[in-house]
């Protein structure tokens, strides 16, 4: 599907939509997604980063095959 196709699916597509929490959701991404100026975060989300931040320094954080193996196990509990 070329641009245009999509282009016009979409359109087609969010005209039929009846749900208006959907619509703003999509006007979110959109409005995010077109938004030429620098995002600002708010002061909880800077102190999460930090925290995480602090985290990796220390180590303290998971490989990708640990956190597949832990999910792994999650997943076969019962």
């Amino acid at each position: 599907m070329n641009t245009s196709d999509l282009k016009a699916d979409l359109i087609n597509r969010i005209s039929q939509l009846k749900e208006k929490r959907i619509m703003e959701e999509i006007q979110k991404l959109l409005d995010f997604e077109l938004n030429e100026n620098e995002y600002v975060l708010t002061k909880p989300q800077k102190n999460r980063i930090a925290e995480a931040q602090a985290e990796y320094k220390k180590s303290a954080c998971l490989t990708e095959d640990k956190a597949n193996q832990d999910i792994e196990g999650w997943l076969g509990e019962k």
